[in-house]
C-alpha cells in the first residue's frame, strides 16, 4: 500500500470564513492531485492566532459541531479523502489547540488536543489555552486500505514520550500540525522520533512569511535499513521549501510494515521497570 499525503502549507486569511473557503479549496486540489490524506498546519481556523483577552479568545474558539468543522467532514466524504483539520476548540475553562481527523466517509476518527502547550510565562505564549489529557491512536480507513494513525501537535514532538506512547498504541503514521520555525534541530527531533519508534511522521507547517514560521513541512517514513542495501538510508522522503503551496508526498506503508516486522527498534528490548522517573513530576536534574 502506498499513501499520498497532502501537506497544505498555506497562509491563513483574515477570518474564519476565509480560512474555511481556502481550506476546502485546498482539499479539492489535493484530491485532484491524488491525495489520500490532507493535513493542515496548526490551528488553521485562526491561523494560529489566539487573543490573550479571555472574552475575545472564547469568541474566536469554535466547537466540533460548528459549521467550520462540519464542512470539512462533508468535504472528506465528498472527496473520498481523509482530512486532518485543526482549530481553536471551544472548551471550559479555556479553549484548546485541537485536530480532528475525518476519514474518507466523513466519519470522525479522533479529536486530539495538544498535550504539551507552550506555557513559558511569556505574554504571547499558549498559557491562555487548556492542555489535552490523552494520546490517541485509531484505525484510519483510506481508499488504499487501513492504517493506524495518531497525532502530535507542534510542541508535543519535543517530548519523546509523545511518539513513544503513540508507537505503543500501534501507530504507524503520526500526523503533526505545526506552527514554528522548522530548523535543523526541530527537523532532527522528528527524524529521531521516527527512527526510535519505527513509524512515519508527517508534519505540516505554515509557510513564510507567516510569523515565526518557515515552511519545511516533512515526511519521515521511519525506514532506516533495507535488505541488501549497504549502510542506512535517508528517512526524509519529502521536505518542502519555505513557500506557500500544496505538496504531495508518498508513504510506502508496505515497506514500513515489513521493516517493523524484521527490525528491533521500538518495542523490543525495552526496560519499562526502570523508567519510573520519567513519570515522576518531581524528578529533577542532578
Amino acid at each position: 500500500m502506498e499513501l499520498s499525503i497532502a501537506f497544505l502549507q498555506l497562509l491563513p486569511e483574515g477570518s474564519l470564513q476565509e480560512n474555511l473557503n481556502k481550506g476546502v479549496a485546498a482539499c479539492r486540489e489535493a484530491k485532484e492531485r491524488g491525495a489520500d490524506i490532507a493535513l493542515f498546519p496548526e490551528m488553521w481556523s485562526t491561523g494560529y492566532r489566539f487573543p490573550h483577552d479571555m472574552k475575545a479568545l472564547h469568541e474566536l474558539a469554535i466547537s466540533e459541531e460548528s459549521t467550520f468543522i462540519r464542512r470539512f467532514s462533508e468535504t472528506a466524504a465528498k472527496l473520498d479523502m481523509a482530512i486532518a483539520i485543526t482549530f481553536l476548540e471551544e472548551h471550559k475553562p479555556k479553549p484548546r489547540d485541537t485536530v480532528c481527523l475525518f476519514d474518507r466517509h466523513g466519519k470522525l476518527v479522533y479529536r486530539y488536543s495538544k498535550v504539551h502547550i507552550c506555557d513559558f510565562g511569556e505574554e504571547d505564549d499558549e498559557g491562555v489555552l487548556d492542555a489535552g489529557e490523552v494520546f490517541l491512536t485509531r484505525d484510519l480507513d483510506t481508499r488504499k486500505g487501513s492504517i493506524k494513525v495518531g497525532s502530535m501537535i507542534c510542541y508535543d514532538r519535543e517530548f519523546p514520550e509523545s511518539a513513544r506512547i503513540l508507537m505503543l498504541q500501534g501507530a504507524e503514521l503520526v500526523l503533526v500540525p505545526n506552527a514554528c520555525p522548522m530548523e535543523i534541530n526541530r527537523l532532527s527531533q522528528l527524524r529521531g522520533r521516527a527512527y526510535e519508534n519505527m513509524l512515519a511522521i508527517a508534519t505540516c507547517n505554515y509557510p513564510s512569511p507567516h510569523p515565526d514560521c518557515n515552511g519545511h513541512s516533512t515526511l519521515f517514513d521511519g525506514v532506516i535499513y533495507l535488505p541488501g542495501m549497504p549502510g542506512s538510508r535517508d528517512m526524509c522522503v519529502f521536505e518542502a521549501g519555505s513557500e506557500e503551496g500544496i505538496y504531495i508526498a508518498k508513504l510506502d506503508v508496505d515497506m514500513l510494515r515489513a521493516y517493523r516486522k524484521r527490525e528491533v527498534w521500538g518495542r523490543n528490548h525495552r526496560r519499562p521497570e526502570l523508567y519510573g522517573p520519567i513519570a515522576d513530576k518531581n524528578a529533577k536534574h542532578e
